[in-house]
């Protein structure tokens, strides 16, 4: 489309928009999955174990990584040995490690959702290892008839649940397109709601409002809309109703994160993660004061699920998609506002590799 939606009538505001302040972490917040969870726990208690085992058998690399260790307050609940052990506690500041003296900075380059990673283990293990040992029992014991095909078909189902377990924490480089007053998508999914609102209280005016879905077979994995200043974060937990009924925007766990793109347009926007009724854990690592390029990695909402974008509606704003597009986080562009170039390019995971 080259042009607002046919519901959505372009109006001039003619307003420049103030510089916000930086607000304090909600204090809900106390690690990235704030939902917590199986995993999370599972991977809390391997933590103690595998820092026992640091400090009684690898006491050289203990000191190692202390040496190289930056920050001044330990943001854990628990002793911080390595980059591991601030995995969920990466939105509060405290203790980090260069890149170049982090062992683990791999993992962020891996074909896989970083904050997935424990997941895809555990989840791929019980259906690939479930369904060999189910598969080695029905070759050993050769059941016929009814069992052999009910049999056979568990076999079947839990591989196919083991693939898409891989298939969902899939981490695709993406080009982010380039160019000033273009907003991507935050999420891969439908382009599923498209609705103006008169005036949001955070934009300061009138908005746009676009809804994504993200069924079980989309990229979760959510990227910043533009490059900006993440001004507060605010989480508020909810129900868990499928997230393609209308009211899950409103009654579901969420997570909003409040951003404004720098000088001189300073526009606000808003982003939320919401859950689903299969999805449950939202993941978010950014923290108030955060600055990131455009289709930065951020965070995913784990299997299933609904994200919401709120950008400003201003004289010459360009919708460039329309409902029922297939998005995909960082590369397609929604919007486009009137400042911005003609010409616009693309360079593969920038964002990525400067956030």
């Amino acid at each position: 489309m080259s042009s607002t939606s046919p519901q959505i009538n372009q109006q001039a505001t003619g307003k420049t928009y103030p510089s916000l302040s930086v607000e304090p972490m909600d204090p809900q917040l106390k690690t990235i999955q704030p939902g917590g969870g199986i995993i999370i726990n599972l991977e809390m208690r391997w933590g103690s174990w595998r820092r026992f085992w640091l400090k009684t058998f690898r006491r050289g690399y203990v000191q190692k990584m202390q040496a190289t260790r930056k920050g001044d307050f330990n943001p854990c609940p628990h002793e911080v040995l390595d980059p591991r052990d601030l995995k969920y506690y990466e939105n509060q500041g405290g203790y980090y490690w260069d890149a170049e003296e982090d062992p683990f900075t791999y993992r962020s380059q891996l074909p896989f959702a970083r904050e997935g990673l424990a997941e895809l283990i555990v989840l791929s293990t019980l259906f690939f290892g479930g369904m060999a040992c189910l598969a080695a029992l029905m070759m050993n014991s050769q059941p016929i008839g009814f069992l052999a095909v009910i049999g056979w078909l568990l076999v079947l189902t839990l591989f196919l649940c083991g693939l898409e377990i891989v298939w969902f924490f899939r981490n695709p480089r993406r080009q982010i397109p380039e160019g000033a007053g273009v907003v991507v998508s935050p999420a891969d999914g439908t382009f599923d709601t498209i609705e103006e609102i008169a005036h949001h209280e955070f934009v300061g005016g009138p908005a746009i409002e676009i809804g994504i879905f993200l069924s079980i077979f989309n990229v979760h994995i959510n990227r910043m809309p533009v490059a900006g200043k993440i001004i507060k974060l605010t989480y508020k937990p909810g129900k868990c109703l499928n997230a393609l009924r209308p009211e899950s925007t409103r009654e579901n766990e969420r997570l909003e994160i409040y951003l404004q793109t720098p000088g001189p347009t300073n526009r606000p926007m808003l982003v939320q993660q919401i859950t689903g009724a299969i999805a449950r854990r939202i993941v978010c690592r950014l923290k108030p004061g955060d600055e990131l390029p455009k289709g930065a990695q951020f965070g995913m909402i784990k299997l299933g699920s609904r994200t919401v974008i709120v950008f400003p509606k201003e004289e010459g704003l360009e919708i460039l998609a329309k409902p029922g597009d297939k998005l995909q986080a960082g590369s397609t562009i929604l919007a486009k506002y009137a400042s911005s170039p003609e010409c616009v390019t693309s360079s593969t995971e920038e964002a990525d590799e400067e956030a």
